[in-house]
């Protein structure tokens, strides 16, 4: 079969609904076959490797929902230096179990107003900095050769304020300023700030910037140097595709893409997952499935559960492969700083009852700041209102609560409303930074345990584990952010720094904090490749412990019973399960029966019996 025999096989099997679709939304069959053109081109130039390893996944459509996936995220001027520097440290990632590979946005961006590379001024292109696009594919194939898949981000909502489309649109050409929303007045921007809340209401206030000279206004949702792309334009999302298609084609696994629900504005509404995101996420689904089906979609979907769901679609019908779980995120924090589990065995069984096809990814930590979205209406049945337990959240997190050893930093922090998020690196924010400096050694072994224990749930649970690189070896805040003038106004930098090669190093040396929190990951990572219970599909509940700060997981295959504990507590706790016959616990290999189970402080078991 010849490439365009098989491209027109695979456009027949989704022709009818991307045609309907696409002409809904745009009335443009002139449209349509240019989009058409643009996925015949990237297909024709895909090459062998890459449909070879296109044709092996489509034999194994579940690939990505066992077990077997352990991701880490890093940027890669702090972990390499440059792309080519993360190639050569290819090791030390396969060491760590590491099998998907998540680069923070890497493309083109300003040298600064670049929001952490979230404001791409070319998609073609990878910053200079880091490295070229060739550079990308020399790292796609050596991940691909040793088993290894890469992640990166597609930032589809806006570009850079320096990107060519606004550059022209700037300079006065109709047809680009069509690719974004520009207005002569503040009337219909006045119409659309009724409904439309703020993200950043305190560093980015509003929706829209004035450009002073040009006399017009621009949609900037995030900050005003990331103009709001225009997806009522056909040429928006037709370019973006063939952007999108690029970046597979260089040999990205998955593409993660960025504030997917925010990408259609309509007048009268919060411009938040719209009807009309869902539509445009399909066809990215369908386009995917008929150019490079072995790529993968993560939906970067930071809401609660009942907004984050639809991003999956219908089995009939599927949109994301998968999404973040943002909710686990933020309870397993609250839970710490309460002590108390009652919440976090919500979250936990709400997730558990879905579909097993749907996968989450889930993280304890990640490049970006903490927010508190937690759901408040069930907090307040448990008499704790939302501005005063944010606040109190904060002040734990920040060591500012009595006798709290945790250090974060405040990002966006609005005095008037109280609210703000939490920024810091794993190992700070559980208290191993204010142990060390405290010189207390009860206190720093609580929190070690504290980070592994939270590390441990996220292992526990269904779904891909995404570390964020640093965390393996209890990387510290880095305070030196403020003294850089490009970044010392955004606190997220406290936990992007640059990766510590010489802390690193420690992993293996006996007694160090490295040694404890990089071989205990270790020993985790390798039980749940190795054991029945977490192979896709064996179901996932929860079992009462009558105590409300110990959490109880249960996972049964046809050969095994797996029972983890989990004391959110500072103090030792007792489990008063009832579960027949005697349990190994594969953590300490201690034999012990499976009643009333004693923990230490911030303890936890994995318990096996063969069933």
């Amino acid at each position: 079969m010849t490439k365009k025999e098989q491209f027109n096989q695979r456009l027949s099997r989704h022709y009818d609904e991307l045609k309907w679709l696409y002409c809904e939304l745009y009335e443009s069959m002139d449209a349509f076959g240019q989009l058409c053109g643009i996925m015949e081109s990237y297909f024709t130039r895909r090459k062998e490797s890459l449909v070879g390893l296109d044709e092996e996944r489509l034999k194994n459509p579940d690939w990505y929902k066992g077990s077997e996936l352990l991701g880490m995220m890093m940027y890669t001027g702090a972990f390499g230096k440059t792309l080519k520097g993360v190639r050569q440290k290819l090791d030390y990632i396969e060491e760590c179990g590491v099998n998907c590979l998540h680069l923070m946005p890497l493309l083109q961006m300003p040298e600064r107003d670049n929001d952490g590379g979230y404001a791409v001024s070319d998609y073609t292109k990878v910053d200079p900095r880091l490295g070229t696009m060739a550079d990308l594919s020399r790292l796609a194939d050596a991940c691909h050769k040793r088993g290894i898949c890469l992640c990166l981000d597609f930032v589809m909502n806006h570009t850079s304020m320096e990107h060519e489309w606004a550059r022209r649109a700037r300079a006065g050409e109709k047809e680009y300023q069509d690719r974004y929303f520009f207005f002569d007045n503040f009337d219909i921007p006045a119409e659309y700030e009724k409904t439309c809340p703020q993200v950043f209401p305190t560093t980015a206030p509003g929706n829209f910037t004035w450009l002073p000279d040009i006399q017009k206004y621009v949609m900037t949702t995030f900050y005003p140097y990331q103009w709001d792309l225009n997806y009522r334009n056909p040429a928006v999302f037709n370019e973006m595709a063939g952007f999108l298609l690029n970046l597979a084609n260089h040999g990205v696994d998955i593409l993660r893409i960025d504030a997917v629900p925010y990408i259609w504005k309509e007048l009268g509404t919060n411009c938040r997952n719209l009807p009309r995101v869902h539509t445009i996420v399909r066809m990215i689904r369908m386009i995917c499935e008929i150019v490079c089906p072995g790529v993968l979609l993560l939906g970067e979907v930071v809401m609660a559960p009942d907004k984050v769901v639809p991003y999956f679609g219908t089995l009939e019908k599927p949109e994301c492969h998968m999404l973040y779980n943002v909710t686990t995120m933020a309870t397993l924090w609250h839970t710490a700083a309460v002590k108390d589990a009652s919440l976090l065995k919500r979250q936990t069984q709400i997730v558990a009852a879905l579909p097993k096809e749907y996968v989450f990814l889930n993280y304890i930590r990640c490049h970006d700041d903490i927010g508190w979205g937690l759901e408040y209406g069930w907090l307040k049945e448990h008499d704790m209102q939302e501005n005063p337990h944010k606040k109190f959240l904060n002040d734990y997190f920040t060591g500012r609560y009595p006798y709290s050893l945790a250090r974060g930093e405040l990002y966006n922090d609005d005095p008037a409303s109280g609210d703000a998020r939490l920024c810091g690196t794993a190992a700070s924010l559980c208290g191993i930074e204010g142990a060390l400096t405290c010189g207390s050694k009860e206190d720093l072994g609580k929190a070690i345990s504290l980070d592994l224990l939270l590390h441990g749930y996220m292992l526990s649970l269904s779904g891909i584990p995404m570390i964020y690189s640093g965390d393996e070896v209890a990387r510290l805040n880095d305070y030196s952010y403020h003294e850089d003038p490009a970044k010392a106004a955004d606190s997220r930098y406290v936990h992007r720094g640059p990766f510590l090669w010489e802390e690193a190093a420690l992993r293996h040396t006996p007694g160090t904090i490295q040694q404890k929190i990089f071989e205990g990951l270790q020993k985790m990572e390798q039980l749940r490749r190795e054991l029945s219970v977490f192979t896709y599909g064996v179901p996932l509940w929860m079992s009462e412990t009558w105590e409300p700060a110990v959490l109880c997981l249960i996972r049964q295959s046809e050969k095994e019973r797996l029972v983890s504990l989990f004391n959110f507590s500072d103090q030792p706790k007792t489990a008063w399960i009832k579960e027949e016959g005697e349990f190994e616990d594969l953590l300490t290999g201690e034999i012990l029966a499976g009643c009333d189970v004693p923990l230490p402080a911030y303890g936890m078991r994995w318990m096996l019996r063969q069933a």
